[in-house]
């Protein structure tokens, strides 16, 4: 599961606009608009929130969930 707020969170971690993260992603603007805007889980289609996921993932994020290393969801960024 993702949330919007990781999506947007991890966005602006990397210094990624919509524009560029949605390119990466192979998806509209709109729809990572909705996705970030999302309370609670990103919505959308799955193959979609996947593909934003993925594309952060290869820039260098890593999502936590809750009770890893943090007291909740959140993103932290992978030193090279």
């Amino acid at each position: 599961m993702v949330l919007g707020r990781q999506i947007a969170a991890a966005r602006a971690l990397l210094g990624l606009g919509q524009k560029e993260l949605a390119e990466q992603a192979n998806i509209s603007i709109p729809t990572l608009k909705r996705m970030e805007a999302s309370e609670g889980s990103a919505s959308g289609l799955a193959n979609n929130v996947a593909a934003v996921r993925a594309a952060l993932e290869t820039a260098g994020i890593t999502f936590l969930d809750n009770g890893e290393v943090s007291p909740g969801p959140g993103v932290a960024l992978r030193l090279p």
